[in-house]
């Protein structure tokens, strides 16, 4: 392997853990924050539902107008280097005012948050498609993109992890310091975003993109940019499996915090569950190098989606007891893991595809679709969550006996049966509709370079 592309996979991937722990912050645990910690009313929380969901819809249909911008971005500093800057800066502020006690309650409150929402996600966005679509230029090599993508996944889950494993030890250690669970959350908040500015600061500054490979091509037009989206045809069958993956996955784990609180009875596990499960995920990261040398990504997707079927299955018929929890999880995020790994790769090896059938790069539009995805998903999964939390009873719930046998039921359901069905139906999609395999980037890239769009020689 050589140098340049051994620094790529550690300072590309270094730059994502911060990140993964403020987007974990935000997508995971804002709803507990607002629920749990500010404990805002019900009626109060119907409509930061609803904002949740129209703000992240409306972003994500502006999410290809910033991949235009990236694309269309000409800098001595590269086209994405500015963007990744300008949005872990912005998003990092955004981040902590989100969660900051103003004293605000009722419509006030309301009209704060949304505004402060709208912007995040708008900020976060900036970042997350300047970031993710530098990816198709560090490699043209797909086993060299796995291990930078694995590697960078990996870094993902770690910093995901470190906040599904420390929220509760630690915000209840600075809980007790400060004397307030609300000022807890804030600087434990001040404290990932911390995190995050240093590891974009490592990507920034490390990472070696290889622009001599590529052609200069005109400015992306938006008739362009809805061109190179509308006529992929594989950039499209895999936005849609992925959709479905993320709002399966997003809702699973959003509800972690509240299964422990409200039906294991000990919201301590929480953490103990979620390490266990961390490491087997970052481990399944680790090792999907050597599986992918053995066995095609479509063998890889199959064993992975049975592995999650049969995990989701356990949870949901296992007792409370975390022999057959832990061991149902185990399942669930090995496979997991897997599926988003490869993901990543379907993804990023459609820039070349819409190169091949479009005559023009695209790596920014087509990455624009990853954040696009992700917050259709986090929407529906936030949506699911938060309108499970109040017709379920337990955002009224004084304690967890308060909750109803029924009540628990429909949590359950909410969480393990409708994300298995979302997998599900994203699996069969990919396994009819998308056909970029080895052999076919192969000619992809052979045709590229005949044609003088690609110089890998």
């Amino acid at each position: 392997m050589e140098a340049a592309t051994r620094r790529n996979i550690f300072t590309f991937g270094l730059g994502t853990v911060g990140r993964d722990m403020v987007y974990a912050m935000v997508s995971m645990y804002l709803i507990f924050y607002l629920t749990d910690i500010l404990t805002v009313s019900s009626a109060t929380l119907w409509w930061i539902n609803g904002i949740i969901l129209l703000g992240r819809i409306f972003d994500a249909l502006n999410d290809p107008i910033m991949g235009v911008i990236v694309d269309n971005t000409n800098t001595k500093y590269g086209k994405f280097k500015p963007w990744i800057v300008f949005g872990t800066i912005s998003s990092g502020i955004i981040t902590i005012l989100l969660f900051t006690d103003f004293g605000l309650t009722g419509t006030s409150y309301i009209v704060v948050f949304g505004i402060l929402f709208v912007l995040w996600d708008l900020a976060y966005t900036t970042n997350d498609i300047s970031y993710w679509s530098m990816l198709p230029a560090l490699s043209m090599d797909q086993k060299e993109r796995e291990k930078i993508g694995s590697f960078a996944k990996i870094c993902a889950d770690i910093g995901l992890f470190a906040v599904v494993v420390g929220l509760v030890p630690l915000t209840g250690m600075l809980g007790q310091r400060y004397g307030s669970m609300v000022k807890a959350y804030n600087v434990f908040t001040i404290a990932i975003v911390i995190l995050m500015w240093i590891g974009q600061a490592i990507t920034v500054f490390g990472v070696k993109e290889r622009r001599d490979i590529f052609k200069l091509e005109e400015t992306t037009t938006l008739r362009g940019m809805v061109k190179a989206i509308v006529e992929n045809d594989q950039l499209l069958y895999t936005a849609i499996a992925m959709t479905l993956f993320m709002v399966g996955y997003v809702t699973t784990t959003s509800f972690g915090i509240y299964f422990f609180k409200y039906a294991y009875g000990d919201e301590n596990m929480y953490s103990i569950f979620a390490l266990i499960l961390g490491v087997c995920q970052i481990g399944a990261l680790s090792v999907f190098p050597l599986f992918s040398k053995r066995y095609s990504r479509r063998t890889l997707y199959t064993a992975a989606t049975a592995l999650v079927v049969v995990g989701y299955l356990v949870f949901f018929m296992a007792p409370m007891n975390m022999l057959y929890i832990g061991a149902a999880g185990i399942l669930i995020f090995l496979g997991e893991a897997f599926i988003q790994i490869l993901m990543l790769m379907f993804l990023t090896d459609t820039v070349e595809y819409g190169q091949w059938k479009l005559g023009k790069r695209n790596e920014s539009v087509t990455f624009s679709i990853q954040p696009v995805i992700f917050k259709l998903g986090g929407a529906i999964a936030s949506g699911i969550v938060g309108v499970t939390v109040i017709i379920s009873g337990i955002n009224d719930a004084v304690t967890p006996a308060d909750v109803t046998p029924s009540g628990l039921l429909m949590m359950k359901f909410a969480m393990l049966v409708l994300p298995l069905l979302f997998i599900l139906v994203g699996y069969l999609i990919y396994r009819y509709k998308y056909r970029i395999d080895s052999a076919m980037y192969e000619r992809i890239l052979a045709d590229l370079q005949e044609r003088g769009d690609l110089k890998l020689s």
